[in-house]
């Protein structure tokens, strides 16, 4: 799924800025979106609702399907270890998502759209599938004729690489060095509630 809806409106939701624009936007107005705004009394959420939250920004910050989440869990599960970073491990690694970690992109929606326009390499090998799973030691690269695009400066400007990936901001290429670990990964999310949430 690749949502197309109101980002900011989403973000404001959700609680969790989706782009670097509505990040701007929740500085402003860091409650949800209604006519009475802040004022507005709200129940006390459900476990039920708190898990839905969290799965809800998960599934928006990585921009998956229901349909993906769900398999994604499914695949956790059945290995051994600890789920929830098993979960997070396999979402963080694929290529769109490494994509915008790595700063060639300003969100993980344009990040899906470089990735399925074919603009990344793997290993030397193109790869236009933005669920590409990532193995650690894989080189992902800018393909040559994309490289005096504006889009990769400006990203690179906003981001911050994570421990787990090798950067050379040069070059236009990245390296996943190591599986990242539940604390290093950039995601507003209590992946444990996603956990409960489809282990009803």
């Amino acid at each position: 799924m690749k949502y197309t809806g109101p980002k900011i409106k989403k973000s404001r939701r959700l609680g969790v800025a989706l782009t670097p624009k509505a990040e701007k936007y929740l500085e402003r107005r860091p409650h949800p979106p209604g006519q009475h705004g802040p004022s507005r009394r709200r129940g006390k959420l459900s476990d039920y609702g708190k898990q839905l939250i969290e799965k809800q920004r998960l599934q928006y910050q990585y921009n998956l399907s229901e349909k993906q989440v769900r398999k994604y869990y499914q695949a956790a599960s059945r290995k051994q270890g600890n789920t929830s970073d098993i979960l997070l491990q396999l979402i963080e690694t694929r290529l769109d998502a490494l994509v915008l970690r790595s700063g060639f992109a300003r969100s993980i929606y344009q990040a899906r759209q470089l990735v399925s326009h074919a603009h990344f390499r793997v290993n030397g090998k193109k790869c236009n599938i933005p669920s590409y799973a990532v193995r650690v030691g894989d080189v992902i690269t800018v393909r040559d004729k994309s490289r005096d695009l504006d889009i990769f400066p400006a990203a690179q400007q906003i981001s911050t690489t994570p421990e787990y990936l090798t950067v050379d901001d040069k070059k236009l290429t990245a390296t996943l060095s190591r599986l990242p670990e539940h604390g290093e990964v950039p995601v507003q999310c209590e992946v444990s509630l996603v956990v409960e949430f489809y282990s009803r």
